[in-house]
């Protein structure tokens, strides 16, 4: 799923965003991939000042409501899931 545009009027705004598996396949039953995401998640927090409202990991996708610190809130998504992908194909 390609990373969203975001406006950059709208850079600092809270935004909900739905990231899904491809083809929908269940691989958050998994507790290591779920783990994955968490860790990734409290890293862009930490490390890219992504501002974390809320969180839900379901089978096959994840619901995020969140906005960014220094306004380069698309950046840190596109950067979330690069990583969180590339650590669930190397596992």
């Amino acid at each position: 799923m390609p990373t969203l545009r975001i406006h950059k009027y709208n850079e600092s705004k809270t935004h909900f965003f739905t990231l899904r598996v491809v083809e929908w396949i269940n691989i958050f039953t998994e507790r290591a991939y779920t783990q994955i995401i968490i860790e990734s998640l409290k890293f862009c927090r930490k490390e890219k000042g992504l501002l974390l409202h809320a969180y839900v990991i379901m089978p096959n996708h994840l619901h995020i409501l969140a906005s960014a610190q220094n306004k380069n809130l698309s950046s840190i998504i596109r950067d979330f899931k690069s990583f969180a992908s590339y650590k669930i194909l190397a596992s």
